[in-house]
């Protein structure tokens, strides 16, 4: 069931000036967690760190590290932790990066949690990762996927359980046939749940072992959500 937090508190939370310092926001596929690290990049004022944007960008860009990831995606091959944490690294250097960022898809596995926790630490005065996991159920999460329908003109999204259109099947706004993508499918969201619960559990239990992490309930409105996160980061950085 949906519950929403006090307004007080909320503004109270989220009027807070506290560092946030790196924040490792974590969330199965369909919890929202683009949303509220986007939310979050407003409130404090920090950039989010995407693993898959860094990638892209040295690539476009030609730089060393790209050119030397697009020569081994070009074998089919994965790109090594080794080479993303050097791409991590030098945007960690980067001065909007002082107080803090909200990091997306990294650290994914427990040898780059290491790693990234060796840097940080051997830096001084520099906050220590926090860890903060989005939880809704799996049944809820199910919907919000399956029941996914976009519209292919003007790219509106609908949820066939939680926001349908006024005529089914149909764009409120243009009339387009609403379609669902390949990949909103049960089977292949029970893959992608699967992948993601074994690549994740170890990173949880690491922070979670040092302290450092938090869950907060996802099925809740979005500025609810939001203030939880904020009021989680607050307590671990206490």
């Amino acid at each position: 069931m949906s519950s929403s937090v006090d307004p007080v508190e909320s503004s109270a939370v989220l009027g807070s000036n506290a560092t946030p310092g790196p924040i490792l926001l974590l969330g199965a596929p369909g919890v929202g967690k683009g949303t509220q690290a986007k939310e979050l990049v407003k409130i404090w004022g920090i950039p989010q760190i995407s693993t898959g944007d860094l990638l892209r960008g040295n690539v476009a860009k030609g730089t060393d590290l790209g050119k030397l990831a697009k020569e081994i995606m070009g074998r089919g091959e994965l790109v090594p932790d080794s080479l993303v944490n050097e791409m991590v690294a030098a945007r960690l250097q980067e001065p909007d990066t002082a107080k803090g960022y909200i990091l997306d898809g990294f650290p994914r596995t427990l040898p780059q949690a290491s790693w990234l926790d060796g840097r940080l630490a051997a830096q001084a005065g520099t906050l220590p990762v926090v860890a903060v996991s989005i939880r809704v159920d799996y049944n809820q999460l199910l919907r919000r996927i399956t029941g996914r329908r976009n519209c292919p003109v003007c790219q509106a999204i609908y949820n066939i359980y939680g926001k349908p259109p006024g005529k089914e099947g149909f764009c409120d706004v243009d009339g387009a046939a609403l379609v669902q993508r390949a990949d909103d499918t049960e089977r292949v969201f029970e893959e992608r749940m699967r992948a993601y619960e074994a690549m994740t559990a170890p990173v949880v239990e690491h922070y979670r072992a040092l302290g450092r992490f938090a869950e907060v309930d996802g099925d809740r409105p979005i500025d609810a959500v939001m203030a939880g996160i904020v009021s989680a980061v607050e307590r671990l950085r206490q």
